[in-house]
């Protein structure tokens, strides 16, 4: 098989998304640290949670959401928890299965830390964007996303990391 090497082109595009991804990361992640004591992830878990019926979720689909493995997920989930602001219980209908829930803390914790985070988002991204490269933004990922997960023709892949087997198994 010969090498489909990338153009001149694209490898400029490549280096500059993952020059561009790093840095945003690192400035979301110090920005959340320093306001709100906490990782990126841990703000985008009780985001998420925050987000759906009943501030709760199934592990597993929170994994799936958040599109990372579920031992870090597990890793995570317990760390917000000693810190009261997240709770895990039991799935009823599967009691191989964990939910989820956003405590009455972890909201507190996530509507001061919001403002600030939002204002690093727009001031780190969304201003150095014309309107047009913001849909174009979402238009791109949303299909590299959609490829990467299997979405369309292709059948999704049991290695995507929400699905991929561990030593700590969630449901």
């Amino acid at each position: 098989m010969t090498t489909r090497w990338l153009t001149p082109d694209e490898q400029r595009a490549w280096r500059a998304y993952i020059a561009a991804s790093h840095l945003l990361e690192d400035a979301l992640d110090r920005q959340l640290q320093q306001e709100a004591g906490m990782p990126h992830l841990y703000y985008t878990i009780l985001a998420t949670l925050s987000e759906t019926d009943h501030r709760c979720l199934r592990m597993t689909d929170l994994a799936e959401a958040l599109k990372i493995t579920r031992s870090r997920l597990t890793y995570a989930v317990t760390r917000l928890e000693k810190d009261g602001l997240v709770r895990r219980e039991g799935c009823r209908m599967d009691k191989r299965g964990s939910l989820a829930f956003l405590t009455d803390e972890g909201m507190e914790v996530l509507e001061r830390a919001a403002p600030g985070h939002v204002e690093m988002v727009r001031t780190a991204l969304f201003e150095h964007l014309t309107p047009e490269q913001v849909g174009q933004l979402e238009e791109i990922f949303t299909g590299v996303a959609g490829a990467l997960q299997g979405d369309g023709d292709q059948p999704a892949s049991d290695d995507l990391p929400w699905r991929r087997r561990s030593s700590t198994q969630l449901t």
